[in-house]
């Protein structure tokens, strides 16, 4: 499949999950093979043999589910299908990857919905472009709560009274909790500006250009209560050039979670909706 100019290839990773390695077309060929490489050698030790399918190349009972009603019946499974998937958000700083989120559904490119942002530093950018966007907006400022459950215990409230069907971490600087966890299980979404494995945790763009990678990107990926470590949904890689610095590596980088976040949502979407 093209996207906006990206060569996508769409992998089965694991019997729920995909990854999406997307690659610049006008990259030279070379650097587009070591990136590709880069990638299988990663995850090589992760991950069952691979092969290339689409994403509706499964068959009713697969992944140890039962064929349901709705598997079986297409007009009511295409009817859930069409119904916008309800989004909860989770952002501390400027907010882009949530706006990317919301910019996509009003193109349409994504079929959701987003019910709710919760934001944890008042008066944050990604506040201030919920408000603008007309998106509910809540905070709960860390600094009030009493420790990490008490504040994922306030997040599960807000999300199942926003009754929203997935979570998505976009920029949420702070360590979620099982609370959270299993409140949303394999439907907690985070994206991190690395290649995961590599380069976990705090400043992962200054940890790549330390390490002298030439290749780096962003993975989105499910929460488990190991930080980062989550089975891998998508990852989009970028080159890194000798002239990067922190600034000019991560603006790329957040070009690419932009589009990758969107696309690994639609991705997902009719898992989850078949339950």
């Amino acid at each position: 499949m093209n996207l906006d100019g990206l060569a996508c290839r769409l992998t089965e990773v694991e019997p729920d999950l995909y990854r999406i390695t997307h690659l610049r077309e006008t990259w030279p060929s070379q650097v587009c093979g070591n990136a590709l490489q880069t990638s299988q050698n990663n995850f090589k030790n992760n991950f069952r043999a691979l092969k290339e399918i689409g994403a509706d190349d499964r068959q009713d009972g697969e992944m140890g589910h039962e064929p349901s009603p709705a598997a079986n019946n297409s007009s009511q499974r295409k009817k859930a299908e069409q119904t916008p998937l309800r989004i909860g958000v989770m952002a501390s700083g400027s907010g882009t990857n949530f706006e990317a989120l919301a910019q996509a559904i009003l193109r349409g490119d994504l079929n959701a919905d987003i019910r709710l942002l919760v934001v944890n530093n008042p008066g944050c950018g990604a506040q201030r472009r919920a408000e603008r966007l007309g998106i509910d907006v809540d905070v709960l400022d860390h600094r009030v709560h009493q420790d990490r459950e008490a504040l994922d215990r306030q997040l599960l409230s807000r999300f199942q009274t926003a009754a929203v069907e997935v979570v998505v971490m976009a920029g949420w600087m702070r360590i979620v909790t099982d609370g959270l966890i299993e409140g949303f299980p394999g439907r907690l979404l985070n994206i991190h500006p690395s290649l995961l494995p590599s380069f976990r945790g705090l400043d992962a763009v200054g940890q790549a250009l330390a390490a002298g990678v030439k290749i780096s990107g962003c993975t989105v990926h499910l929460v488990t209560s190991e930080l980062d470590s989550g089975p891998i949904v998508a990852q989009a890689a970028v080159p890194v050039l000798e002239t990067d610095d922190p600034a000019t590596l991560r603006r790329r980088i957040q070009a690419e979670e932009h589009k990758l976040l969107p696309l690994a949502l639609t991705t997902l979407m009719p898992r989850w909706r078949q339950g």
